[in-house]
């Protein structure tokens, strides 16, 4: 009996868990006897012999060699597309590398005209982080669902999505849940590489509307000298948007537009936009009053609260323009334009809500943080009040009320941040 407890004692070890160390110690002893406990070598020094003479030889260099030519097979076998596995696993970096110039190529556009805040390098959209190399710049690959060619060499990729994504706008919308919005969003930026289609007319147009911004900022500066007026200097290009995002509404049908803003740029906006006549507000300025202020509604406010209405030429018809009366009570103008916007759609019969269209101005400082735009963002989509999107304008010029570096203003990395509640695209435009 206690032999037999002697034999399975020494046995406990054999089991087949145990295999693969038993295996390592076995190949060990082969190739060094003295690498492996005494014990260990002992047991092995008493295993028989092949045919009673032949040693035991190491199987290691046999193990690898069939798992060389097994590697070797699977390389050469192809994949969906026809790709070997190793093609296949390239295939998959630049895809992934096309995807990280869709998410974070925003951060690394050029965008500040003032380079205020330094801008950190991204490793993710260097092509060596995938482990893509100098040598692959060459090779054709797919280029899964950008709106390009099926397929474009390495190089030809990298140029498009810079181009797109880290030019003079940066474009946020991965986060945008829905995929048939998201890739509507990239077939626009992608198939025009931004480089919209203008002709000679539409480039004397624009340069009309600039000449036309910067020449009244100009004028007001030398004229009326210490005066408020909250310039649009700097933001000039902020007048052939508007002039643009009018005509455009016009041509697809709005019959009103709505704006609402703050003081900076809307002495610019009434003259170039709503048409407001220069005399009036020159008037203002030297302290007279128009005929129609003269009623019983009269304020008596200054001049950069107050609104107007006109008409505007568009290509599909007279468009209704109403610029909404704002006070010193930044953001407040946000609800009430929506309210407004709400109550003619709903005056129109207007149920898809592209007929009246709300177009909102705001600075960089008050848009990240007064709480009334959150508390409008979350109502904007609730059925009771939503008026079918707002075009929101940011204009940005780095001067928080308080703050004199745009590092010190907020927590976020842009002051847009929070229209990401409702999942709104969000697009950053160098302003020169």
């Amino acid at each position: 009996m206690s032999e037999f407890l002697d034999r399975l004692r020494g046995t406990s070890a054999f089991y087949g868990a145990n295999a693969p160390f038993i295996e390592d110690l076995f190949e060990a002893y082969l190739v060094d006897p003295a690498s492996v406990p005494e014990n260990w070598r002992k047991h092995f020094d008493n295993l028989p012999a092949v045919n009673d003479d032949i040693a035991d030889v190491s199987h290691r260099q046999v193990q690898e060699k069939f798992e060389q030519l097994a590697a070797d097979h699977m390389s050469r076998i192809p994949c969906a597309g026809g790709l070997s596995s190793q093609a296949a696993e390239r295939q998959a970096k630049v895809l992934r590398l096309i995807n990280a110039y869709r998410v974070r190529g925003h951060q690394n556009a050029r965008l500040d005209p003032l380079n205020l805040r330094p801008q950190e390098p991204l490793p993710d959209l260097e092509p060596s982080y995938y482990g893509l190399t100098k040598d692959d710049l060459g090779t054709v690959f797919n280029t899964g669902s950008l709106f390009t060619a099926d397929q474009l060499p390495l190089r030809d990729i990298l140029d498009l999505v810079k181009t797109v994504y880290t030019g003079t706008v940066g474009s946020e919308y991965m986060h945008i849940v829905d995929t048939v919005e998201k890739r509507w969003i990239q077939q626009r930026l992608e198939s025009y590489k931004l480089e919209p289609e203008l002709t000679q007319d539409q480039r004397r147009w624009i340069l009309h509307m600039l000449t036309a911004a910067e020449g009244i900022e100009k004028f007001m500066h030398a004229r009326y000298v210490g005066q408020k007026r909250f310039s649009l200097e700097g933001g000039e290009s902020l007048i052939p948007m508007l002039d643009e995002l009018i005509q455009r509404a016009g041509r697809d049908g709005a019959e009103e537009v709505v704006i609402g803003m703050a003081h900076r740029g809307r002495l610019n906006v009434l003259a170039n936009i709503i048409g407001k006549p220069p005399a009036q507000i020159f008037g203002e300025f030297a302290g007279r009053r128009h005929v129609q202020d003269e009623g019983i509604l009269s304020s008596g406010d200054v001049k950069y609260h107050k609104g107007f209405s006109s008409d505007v030429e568009t290509p599909g018809g007279l468009v209704h323009i109403t610029l909404g009366f704002n006070p010193s009570h930044l953001e407040i103008i946000s609800p009430v334009v929506h309210g407004s916007v709400r109550a003619r759609q709903q005056r129109r019969h207007d149920t898809e809500g592209s007929k009246v269209l709300p177009v909102i101005l705001h600075g960089d400082a008050a848009f990240a943080g007064q709480g009334v735009n959150m508390e409008t963002f979350n109502m904007s989509q609730a059925r009771g009040y939503t008026v079918g999107g707002t075009v929101h304008i940011v204009i940005n010029n780095q001067v928080g009320f308080t703050t004199s570096n745009p590092l010190d203003s907020r927590s976020t990395t842009y002051c847009t941040d929070v229209a990401k509640v409702v999942e709104a695209p969000i697009f950053h435009v160098n302003g020169d």
